[in-house]
């Protein structure tokens, strides 16, 4: 299945790029759909209401943040979790048209079930470059030479279990299993990574912590 025999005229290539690459991450991180059917519905009755897309992504940060003092078991508080880190990298472009994300959000739902049979998820397509910051990364990537174990600074931003996600030039963002590093680790801290793999591009496919 192609982008092309599914792209409906109300959705732009970036639009579009975005309901893939949910989707793939959700699979990836084997995320129940239902979970994902229910914030949409939670958008679908908020949607005309004032702030409705800033209201929806705080509403998942609640559900991340009381998911387990609730009663939910680990793997729906995971579920939570990567629904939430999904949306926050490639929807926030779109908060201000919250009909544009359910819309997105409906499509994702469809392409989980499709790529749940396609076989295993290599790497994310991360969606057309559109806004100024996928622009400044697209930069960066360019005018940076990376190098198997070249050193560099890195902030940590989300630590879940043995995963941590790094922030690195202020912009690239990639999240690695750290079994002996992530209890260790906090979000905000600093820490220094080293690259242990490179992509066919030259930008960077994955990295660790040698702190």
């Amino acid at each position: 299945m192609s982008n092309t025999e599914l792209v409906t005229e109300s959705l732009t290539e970036h639009q579009w790029g975005i309901a893939h690459a949910i989707a793939q991450t959700l699979v990836k991180e084997q995320t129940d759909v239902n979970e994902l059917g229910k914030a949409i519905a939670y958008l679908r009755a908020s949607v005309n209401e004032p702030n409705a897309g800033a209201r929806f992504f705080k509403y998942l940060k609640t559900l991340v943040s009381s998911g387990r003092q609730i009663g939910h078991s680990k793997k729906t508080s995971d579920y939570y979790w990567s629904i939430d880190q999904a949306c926050s990298e490639y929807l926030q472009s779109e908060q201000t048209n919250p009909q544009k994300m359910l819309e997105i959000l409906g499509w994702s739902a469809r392409l989980m079930k499709y790529y749940r049979e396609a076989g295993p998820i290599e790497e994310i397509a991360v969606p057309v470059a559109e806004s100024g910051r996928k622009a400044e990364i697209a930069q960066i990537m360019q005018s940076q030479k990376f190098a198997i174990g070249q050193k560099l600074a890195a902030t940590v931003i989300a630590v879940k279990g043995n995963k941590v996600t790094y922030e690195i030039l202020g912009t690239i963002k990639l999240t690695e299993k750290e079994p002996k590093k992530a209890s260790s680790l906090q979000e905000g801290q600093s820490v220094q990574v080293k690259i242990v793999a490179i992509k066919e591009d030259g930008s960077m496919k994955s990295v660790k912590c040698v702190d």
